[in-house]
């Protein structure tokens, strides 16, 4: 670890009382956001992103010269 000067010091024992104090506000707001997430989310888990018949091809990727790679 670099040395570190008294002024950085103490910027980051302030920083990391802060996130501290914080933290059981920010686990609280995850926590509701969880449940508020399962009682107002559908039953299923999975969502498909496509009809399963739609198939999705890139075409082949080209180098600066024009060429396939």
């Amino acid at each position: 670890m670099a040395y570190e000067t008294p002024q950085q010091r103490l910027r980051r024992a302030r920083f990391e009382r802060l996130i501290g104090l914080a933290a059981p506000l920010l686990d609280f707001v995850l926590a509701a956001g969880d449940r508020l997430s399962r009682v107002v989310g559908s039953e299923d888990d999975y969502i498909p992103i496509r009809a399963p018949g739609e198939a999705f091809e890139l075409p082949p990727a080209r180098r600066d010269d024009g060429t396939a790679a």
